[in-house]
């Protein structure tokens, strides 16, 4: 399901996470990461660029659809509403001046400055080196403070027992969740699920901090925005054309 913002207010005005604040409850089901046995360095940046000018509805439905398919999330029976885990999902983004409304996916914006992690109080939001920013399931106690500190409204948390997940991508009752940049694919060379479903230059994933990779060279030469950039939080996923 989209929903129609105001584009400036979506790009520009404060926004607050109406989420509610849990105390750890009994019955919370702890899970993490499966293993990385690769090292992770802070000579790369990880980043997307998303182009909505060449970018299609069908195309954004399409990288929903990859990232519930690779992930494992999307199919929850008793979730309903805003209790529905939501990695991705599509927005329209309207411009009061001309009325143009734009469509475009938002997901963890993978900032360099993250609130999650600021006010995590069990270091459970974490940013690696590399700079994608993931919650680790043993640390987890559910108070869900980092979905209120989320400007982009980008975190989910688990409300019910989970069954058939992925094992590269456990998941837990209890615990908070949002994108990952398909970390473990990235982590063996290939890139997040959602970019790999756009059979176009419409989204570009790569190394921000190499000169010669394509999404620097892209950001050379064209306009792009940070979502909320007035937050100086410095994001990982750019846009351009809003």
């Amino acid at each position: 399901m989209s929903k129609t913002l105001n584009r400036r207010d979506f790009i520009k005005a404060t926004s607050a996470t109406t989420v509610g604040v849990a105390a750890i409850a009994s019955g919370v089901t702890l899970t993490s990461f499966a293993a990385n046995d690769k090292s992770v360095t802070n000579a790369k940046r990880w980043g997307m660029l998303i182009d909505t000018n060449k970018l299609t509805e069908t195309e954004i439905d399409g990288m929903v659809s990859a990232c519930q398919k690779e992930n494992g999330w999307g199919s929850e029976v008793h979730s309903t509403g805003n209790q529905k885990p939501t990695w991705i999902k599509k927005l329209k983004v309207q411009d009061k001046a001309t009325g143009k409304i734009t469509d475009l996916p938002l997901m963890c914006q993978h900032c360099e400055e993250p609130p999650c992690v600021d006010v995590c109080p069990t270091n459970a939001s974490m940013k690696r080196e590399d700079g994608i920013v993931l919650v680790d399931r043993h640390l987890c106690i559910g108070c869900r403070y980092c979905m209120m500190a989320c400007p982009y409204d980008a975190r989910s948390f688990v409300h019910e027992d989970l069954t058939d997940q992925k094992e590269h991508m456990p998941r837990g009752k209890g615990t908070v969740e949002s994108c990952t940049l398909c970390v473990h694919k990235v982590d063996n060379g290939e890139s997040p699920a959602c970019v790999a479903s756009v059979n176009s230059d419409a989204v570009i994933f790569g190394d921000l901090y190499d000169a010669n990779s394509k999404i620097n060279q892209t950001l050379k030469k064209i306009q792009s925005t940070q979502i909320r950039a007035d937050l100086n939080l410095n994001t990982g996923v750019r846009y351009s054309g809003i």
